[in-house]
């Protein structure tokens, strides 16, 4: 009976030192980081970061996603420290309908999304029952939709808000199909399409550049869509989070993303 005892209460403390050891809400150490991000400029963003922190005895490890679900399943689940890849919009989404317990806590780049195409050289040119293409995550379809809008295609349901599909389209003179596809996959389908609203991110994956490719795109300045460092909620004041934003947004970091992307990526600080 003793052993049995025994065993039991091992057991419980085994259990209790692996919940404890997996404690999502225990602060980050000072010295070390794990952030997730997208392939791409966030990607190369980060690595920069990464140099400069080291310089500050802060070890930054880059682990790398190729979609826009995961970085924020993992940062939830504890297996990410942080990621920085999403918009606000986007987060307060997946935070809304995913029940994530995470918080953006400084701004980082501008990816001014653009509509690419190889059929027409100006949105003027679509016609009647074309096909164009758009994300399907609720806040880039809203995004995408409402860059078309823009472009004078069609006219999004003011009461949208940050989130739309197709559905939520209420003039569409030219009764063009939209198809709504992982924003990954858009370069992809482009020769499917007359015309696509493809993310910053993947378009330069396909060696689009939004400044001689884009036959129509947002604007630079005041772009209501910057991307964010993101945490779990818990972490927002810790130490090594306020000191990676200093790095991040600083000189040095600015003047790489002011060389390395000439305007089709900018600082959002």
């Amino acid at each position: 009976m003793k052993k049995i005892l025994s065993f039991g209460l091992i057991g419980l403390l085994a259990l209790f030192l692996a919940a404890c050891g997996n404690d999502k809400s225990a602060a980050l150490a000072n010295d070390k980081i794990l952030v997730g991000v997208s392939g791409g400029p966030h990607e190369q963003v980060m690595e920069k970061v990464k140099e400069l922190a080291a310089d500050e005895g802060i070890d930054v490890e880059i682990k790398t996603f190729n979609d826009y679900n995961t970085p924020n399943s993992a940062l939830d689940d504890g297996s990410l420290d942080a990621n920085s890849y999403q918009t606000l919009p986007f987060l307060e989404d997946q935070v809304k309908n995913q029940g994530y317990e995470l918080k953006e806590v400084f701004k980082t780049l501008t990816f001014p999304m653009g509509i690419y195409t190889d059929k027409i050289s100006d949105i003027s040119e679509l016609k009647e029952g074309d096909k164009i293409a758009v994300p399907n995550d609720p806040a880039n379809e809203y995004r995408a939709l409402k860059l078309f809008e823009t472009a004078g295609v069609l006219k999004v349901d003011p009461e949208a808000e940050n989130s739309a599909t197709a559905k939520d389209v209420v003039e569409n003179p030219l009764n063009l199909e939209i198809v709504e596809l992982d924003a990954s996959q858009l370069p992809a389908q482009l020769p499917e399409v007359a015309a696509a609203a493809i993310n910053t991110n993947f378009a330069m994956g396909a060696d689009l550049n939004i400044n001689d490719d884009a036959i129509f795109a947002e604007e630079s300045e005041n772009n209501p869509w910057s991307n964010y460092f993101v945490v779990r909620s818990a972490n927002k004041d810790d130490e090594i989070v306020k000191k990676l934003q200093e790095i991040y947004q600083s000189d040095e970091v600015k003047q790489f993303v002011e060389d390395e992307f000439q305007g089709s990526v900018v600082p959002s600080w």
